[in-house]
């Protein structure tokens, strides 16, 4: 049993789809509002508030794995508040939530750091997977920069820069770790962390979530 927040979003709803579609039993958490936008038969649709803990804690138990994808959408440098009143508190409730439900393995979307500009958003990405490290919980933290898909087209004007970046060595690492994900490699890659869960802490940076099909190179770090 997977258990996703962020379910009705850019990356969740296709992300419900492909775990139903390989045969995983899968608990969506959305808003009282957002129920009708949930309509494939096989998945249960669970209400609650996911800035709060308490309001769907109990609706985790009996869940394996853990999905933690809510966030501000098309976060920018001006969603600073957002970052700290959306993306924090829900990734810590997220965290409560999961462990108190002894959940064996908990995924969660995070940002590819250190980088250059977003460092509000960034900020709370590290302190929720700081928080996450600290649960002991088997965790796999994916790091994307960017995510293309409809909708999220203009970073490939960026694509002639990337490409002189990874020619000239100084800057070759970082031009690869805050690469442009696509789309469906970013839903591979979550359920490809779905379907092999961690033993301790393993990091998925660009490189490992363009895998998306083959086993990935991770970092890891047993506990």
């Amino acid at each position: 049993m997977v258990f996703v927040t962020g379910a009705t979003g850019y990356l969740g709803t296709p992300l419900l789809a492909a775990l139903a579609g390989r045969g995983h039993a899968v608990r969506a958490l959305v808003r009282p509002a957002s129920v009708g936008r949930i309509r494939h038969p096989s998945i249960d649709v669970v209400t609650g508030d996911a800035l709060r803990a308490e309001s769907y804690a109990h609706l985790v138990s009996g869940c394996d794995t853990f999905v933690q994808l809510v966030g501000t959408p098309k976060p920018a440098p001006w969603k600073a508040s957002q970052f700290q009143s959306v993306d924090l508190r829900s990734g810590l409730a997220a965290i409560a939530a999961a462990r108190a439900a002894k959940v064996r393995h908990f995924v969660y979307l995070s940002v590819a750091h250190p980088a250059p500009v977003m460092q509000a958003y960034i900020d709370v990405r590290r302190r929720c997977e700081e928080a996450l490290a600290e649960s002991q919980m088997n965790a796999t933290v994916l790091r994307p920069w960017y995510v293309l898909g409809p909708g999220h087209w203009w970073p490939y004007a960026l694509l002639p820069f990337y490409a002189l970046g990874k020619a000239l060595p100084a800057t070759r690492a970082g031009a690869r770790r805050l690469g442009l994900v696509r789309h469906a490699e970013m839903i591979a890659a979550l359920v490809w962390a779905v379907e092999h869960p961690a033993d301790g802490w393993r990091v998925l940076e660009v490189p490992a979530i363009r895998a998306h099909g083959a086993e990935p190179r991770v970092t890891t770090m047993a506990r």
